[in-house]
């Protein structure tokens, strides 16, 4: 599975973004995906899981209640909207699939990742 990430850019504290991610290779509808974001000089962290028909979903304490992450597994894609962003929230986001179908934190249990894409939010 590859896995391609996008929408990040440039936003104002406050505001909103949706990051995609969309799967080639095969179907990743079967897997559990997240989202983990990495800023500049700190270790990659966990930010949102989902199960693999989204109906079970988990985040991190510094991002629920903003955050939702959601899929759509007829269009092999993942969803992370974002709102009310902080300038803490400035990282390259990271989404990723495990080898089963259920949700996890664990970035140890991630087979694939795509790429990154860049968020970067100004006070």
């Amino acid at each position: 599975v590859q896995l391609q990430a996008s929408g990040g850019g440039l936003v104002q504290a406050g505001g909103s973004l949706r990051l995609s991610c969309t799967a080639s290779g095969r179907t990743f509808s079967n897997n559990g995906v997240g989202w983990f974001r990495q800023a500049p000089g700190k270790e990659r962290e966990f930010v949102a899981t989902a199960d693999w028909k989204g109906s079970s979903t988990l985040y991190d304490d510094s991002v629920r209640g903003r955050f939702a992450i959601s899929r759509d597994n007829a269009q092999n894609t993942l969803y992370l909207q974002m709102n009310s962003l902080k300038p803490e929230d400035t990282a390259v986001y990271y989404c990723a699939a495990s080898l089963k179908s259920a949700m996890t934190p664990i970035q140890s249990q991630y087979r694939y990742w795509g790429q990154g894409t860049e968020v970067t939010v100004s006070s």
